[in-house]
């Protein structure tokens, strides 16, 4: 199945693509790598999932945060490269702020892992690295950011 035929089957809908914050491109290409720039739980310009995990947020929240954050990420691809030319997801970082002693990550980041498989299919096995941070910008519990081989022009 293609990816906007699985974003279908799972009931999701791609976000408006977000434009950059700052001095810097949403997707940026070299050559045939596409990296994507930080995603944030963001729906259409509502900034959502603001917190700390395990203290403002749950692991289940934390979980549907990233996995908002994926699906901003696969809006960009889909706007700026087209799914027709993905070759695979590569790698991501995922980056959260959580509260002291809250410990359950890798629990959270699978929210934008398992998404990214269900859409992508074996284009979507990818690694990946996982970062708490004291702060994320606008108060943002979670944030992504990935790589993608693209077709060569």
């Amino acid at each position: 199945m293609t990816p906007k035929e699985n974003l279908a089957k799972y009931g999701h809908q791609l976000p408006n693509a977000s434009t950059p914050g700052g001095s810097y491109s949403s997707v940026n290409i070299r050559g045939n790598i596409a990296y994507i720039a930080i995603q944030f739980p963001i729906l259409n310009d509502e900034y959502l999932y603001k917190g700390r995990l395990g203290e403002d947020l749950d692991t289940t929240e934390g979980y549907e945060a990233m996995e908002l954050c994926a699906l901003n990420v696969l809006a960009q691809i889909d706007k700026k490269v087209g799914f027709e030319n993905l070759v695979g997801l590569n790698h991501f970082d995922a980056y959260f702020q959580s509260a002291a002693g809250w410990d359950e990550g890798p629990k959270v980041v699978n929210g934008a892992s398992d998404l990214f498989v269900k859409i992508l299919e074996d284009k979507g096995t990818h690694s990946r690295a996982i970062f708490g941070v004291h702060k994320l910008p606008r108060n943002f519990s979670v944030g992504l950011t990935a790589s993608f081989t693209i077709k060569p022009n």
